[in-house]
């Protein structure tokens, strides 16, 4: 065992648990109006629980067990082989499969803005738990668990393919089968506490640097890069994002500025072990520039009511970078030279078609067991709440609280 290494993964575990609790929550709960603010902090606390329950139970078995190519087998599952003195690589594998923990924490949370303000409490649960392990486990065991992806040379540092794109695609597709809130497009819904939205936007921005930099599995110089890049690539994004809504609508706004800041991270998170810091300008400034443009696209043009923008920003966004990480990894463009391609992969376009085979096959599975595993929860809990209780707003109708008592 490296004490050092331990020492850094397990202040990683903290800071990525720390972006679902508080920093998710208050981004989020800033972004709803104000009748369903609590709905949403509860949402990500109560995933919370059930996700960390379920990856103990079953979900890290089922990802990192080599029973084959597609899936992990249940062989550790309720932790079985795991004792104080059981290593995974040099730091004790309590540490690697609670770190790996909290990103199963994070990823069902992020599908929360895809249905906020008319999803059933009950079927959140239900569909969050099914997804969990019939979705995300299986994915993380393709690229980091041995599997059929990681095999071929796939390039995801700390989940773009694994978090970002799953649940993009998860949040698109529940937008669409569980329809527009009530009123929309034609009725704006702007947040209704934006302090409380950049507050947990901030949060989300320092606990990054765990999700990404905590990837390395070791402190040492691929982690302080991949640092480096990612805060580079948050500052890039959130500045292009900015000056991409004032050239279009006049003004600057805070709401753009952490959008785009989350824009950036999801962009560089795949990338954030292969890229230089001048590679992660470029991810940094394409992904606020191509996120602001799909967020309208999808929202305005395709009229999809993906509450909190789940899939322009964190789908588009971990497209973007898996792709591109094919590029900036290279060797061979001199100030914007990386890491080096996978191994055995020696050209830009080989590992191009490799990143793109991820990119797809993430996409069409996602997107399918996604839908079938909607139709499931709507026979048995039904996804949506009544229209009556959707006007009064799910904290009243769903907790019987409210967020403010003024």
């Amino acid at each position: 065992m490296d004490a050092a290494n331990t020492s850094w993964i397990m202040t990683s575990t903290a800071l990525v648990l720390f972006m679902t609790l508080p920093g998710l929550a208050l981004f989020y709960g800033g972004l709803v109006r104000s009748k369903n603010v609590l709905s949403v902090l509860m949402q990500c606390f109560a995933l919370t629980c059930l996700m960390s329950i379920l990856w103990f139970v079953a979900g890290y078995s089922i990802a990192f067990t080599e029973y084959n190519d597609w899936f992990g087998g249940l062989s550790n599952a309720f932790f079985a082989n795991i004792q104080e003195d059981t290593l995974s690589g040099d730091i004790p594998e309590s540490v690697f499969a609670m770190f790996q923990m909290t990103f199963a924490v994070i990823t069902p949370a992020l599908i929360v803005g895809g249905f906020a303000e008319r999803m059933k409490f009950s079927g959140m649960l239900l569909f969050s738990a099914i997804w969990l392990l019939v979705v995300y486990a299986p994915v993380t065991h393709w690229v980091w668990g041995g599997g059929w992806l990681g095999q071929m040379g796939l390039l995801d540092f700390a989940g773009g393919t694994v978090v970002h794109i799953t649940a993009g695609v998860a949040a698109l597709v529940a937008a669409i089968m569980i329809g527009p809130r009530k009123g929309f497009p034609e009725k704006p819904m702007p947040p209704h506490n934006m302090t409380m939205t950049v507050t947990g936007a901030g949060m989300l921005w320092v606990g990054w640097f765990g999700f990404n930099g905590g990837s390395a599995l070791a402190a040492n110089g691929d982690a302080g890069m991949a640092i480096l890049v990612t805060h580079l690539s948050a500052s890039m994004g959130a500045f292009t994002w900015m000056v991409c809504e004032w050239v279009k609508y006049g003004k600057p706004s805070a709401l753009g500025i952490v959008t785009g800041m989350v824009a950036g991270l999801g962009t560089i998170t795949p990338a954030s072990g292969f890229v230089g810091p001048a590679g992660a300008l470029v991810l940094g400034l394409t992904g606020g520039f191509i996120c602001f443009n799909a967020t309208i696209f999808i929202k305005q043009k395709l009229k999809i009511d993906d509450s909190l923008d789940v899939m322009p920003v964190h789908g588009v966004g971990g497209i973007l970078g898996t792709a591109l990480a094919a590029v900036f990894s290279s060797t061979q463009l001199g100030l914007f030279s990386g890491q080096g391609h996978a191994d055995g992969i020696n050209s830009i376009d080989e590992q191009l078609v490799v990143q793109l085979i991820g990119i797809g096959a993430t996409i069409l599975f996602t997107a399918v067991a996604t839908a079938v595993i909607l139709k499931l929860v709507d026979m048995i809990t039904g996804l949506r709440v009544s229209e009556e209780d959707e006007t009064r707003g799910l904290d009243q109708t769903e907790h019987g609280e409210t967020g403010y008592d003024l």
